[in-house]
């Protein structure tokens, strides 16, 4: 006589009895591998399609440098087969080695300078293993293809992943490939995280909607655009469905539940590609958290943040060449902008105040003059028309800067004589916005700590909307730049810093 069983086949939505055949010995079970959603197939396509371009110039790039290195080889009397030799081993190994230090993963196609480091360490991986085969087996040709290869190969590497990179933001900004993104949380963590992604930008996260722990169903509005607030803690993967979200960004969970990130990564399988966590903790030790489990047991460690030895040594090295070589064109057009500011209002050429630099030390800020000789005077009487944040007085068409120190600002063009103050160690090119003593004697024990570094020429504040931004914004970046701030970063600021100043935002 036989008997039926219930065969069970475990699904991402959970268990599912089926009729079956019963058995008396055993049970059936069947693991179903939960399916791609349209919305998780579309990003993939698009994600395999943008690493296939990068393939495809990475592999044209290297090339061409390895080609234009034969050539010069050539041109110097080496043979053929020695060209062959040196170009092939190492085009192969350059492009593997791309390859397999993951420059091209998806979580790079955003605003970090990981994918640069990354293929930079490549190349030089590259070159380096191929330098020491050359060593060994005595090539001697090799020595044009490590001086002319490597510097050309990197730097058209760099530059082509970087215009890959701008396409990728400019079509992000305009609403494609761009992850669609479900905030969960509380209130004010969803608002700060919503608030950081909003509009689309470098980031790449569209922000689709938020669902919230405490069940408020009241949407959420940021700079007049508004995020509708949709489900409940027991629906994010189904409200993830329904907006077609890929990214879900956890900004807080349940209290009492430490098992709901676990339970919401398993629901969404299948149906979203990223599940990111966001805390306010990487706003000050993002660079120094790092994830360590011991034993099962996941830890993050937080390393504590050093003012002294040979990084800041390196920076000083950065701020003395970088300074050295600015003053050279700087010297050529203060002679311009001198006569230009004598020409428009009467006064001196330079403006001296004192700012507070590292550890509270005082020191005589230069600038070119942008205001009246009169505006300390004034500043008294225009005090009830602040339209700054905080501490700082700030006015958009404030009545004490000339015209000419209106284009000045504008440009950022008033501050080039800072150079000299980074040239003689008061400052830095990149750091805090150097306060005033009046500023520093307002501080609280949190803001202080702005005071631990130089302050910088340009930083965050001045990269991110300088005088549109709040007074807490502002300490927010500051303090963010003084724990966090790498040599790599003040490239990357610097360079920034050159876009705003063909595209000011915030200036006045």
């Amino acid at each position: 006589m036989t008997s039926v069983e219930d065969a069970v086949s475990i699904t991402r939505t959970g268990l599912i009895p089926v009729a079956a055949p019963r058995a008396t010995k055993s049970v059936t079970r069947t693991v179903v591998t939960p399916r791609a959603s349209a919305t998780l197939e579309r990003r993939r396509q698009w994600e395999r399609r943008y690493r296939m371009r990068l393939r495809i110039t990475d592999a044209a790039v290297i090339l061409f440098a390895v080609g234009l290195t034969g050539a010069i080889q050539l041109a110097a009397g080496v043979s053929g087969i020695d060209v062959l030799r040196d170009g092939i081993p190492l085009a192969a190994l350059w492009y593997l080695l791309l390859s397999a230090l993951h420059t091209r993963d998806a979580a790079l196609f955003s605003a970090s300078a990981t994918e640069y480091r990354r293929v930079a360490h490549a190349s030089g991986l590259a070159f380096g293993v191929i330098a020491m085969v050359a060593v060994l087996l005595a090539w001697e040709s090799m020595q044009l293809t490590l001086l002319v290869g490597l510097p050309f190969g990197v730097l058209t590497l760099l530059v082509t992943r970087w215009m890959w990179r701008h396409w990728l933001q400019t079509q992000r900004s305009e609403g494609r490939f761009a992850s669609r993104t479900l905030v969960v949380g509380n209130r004010d963590d969803v608002e700060y995280v919503v608030r950081t992604l909003h509009p689309i930008g470098a980031s790449g996260y569209q922000v689709v909607g938020a669902t919230l722990l405490d069940g408020n169903a009241r949407d959420i509005v940021i700079d007049d655009a508004r995020f509708p607030v949709l489900g409940n803690v027991n629906s994010v993967s189904s409200v993830a469905a329904e907006v077609g979200a890929d990214t879900i960004i956890v900004a807080s969970r349940p209290e009492g539940d430490p098992e709901f990130v676990k339970r919401l990564s398993w629901q969404l399988e299948g149906t979203a590609a990223e599940l990111v966590l966001s805390s306010r903790l990487t706003d000050v030790a993002g660079p120094r958290i790092s994830f360590a489990p011991v034993e099962g047991l996941p830890l993050i460690q937080v390393q504590i943040p050093r003012y002294e030895g040979g990084q800041h040594m390196l920076k000083r090295a950065l701020d003395v060449a970088v300074a050295a070589v600015a003053l050279i064109p700087i010297g050529l057009l203060a002679p311009v902008l001198a006569l230009v500011i004598k020409l428009d209002s009467p006064g001196p050429v330079f403006f001296f105040q004192e700012r507070v630099g590292r550890d509270g030390r005082r020191f005589k800020m230069v600038k070119f003059r942008s205001m009246k000789t009169d505006a300390e005077q004034q500043l008294a009487a225009l005090k009830a028309q602040n339209e700054g944040a905080g501490l700082l007085f700030k006015m958009k068409d404030d009545p004490r800067v000339t015209r000419i120190g209106r284009v000045l600002r504008k440009l950022s063009l008033d501050e080039l004589p800072q150079f000299w103050n980074v040239l003689i160690g008061d400052m830095s090119v990149v750091g805090p916005r150097p306060p005033l003593s009046s500023e520093v004697t307002a501080y609280d024990g949190t803001v202080f700590r702005r005071l631990y570094i130089k302050p910088g020429i340009t930083g965050l504040w001045q990269v991110s909307g300088r005088s549109d931004l709040s007074w807490d914004e502002s300490v927010r970046l500051d303090l963010r730049y003084v724990e966090n701030w790498s040599v790599m970063n003040d490239l990357q600021i610097m360079w920034r810093t050159a876009k705003v100043m063909v595209q000011p935002s915030g200036a006045y």
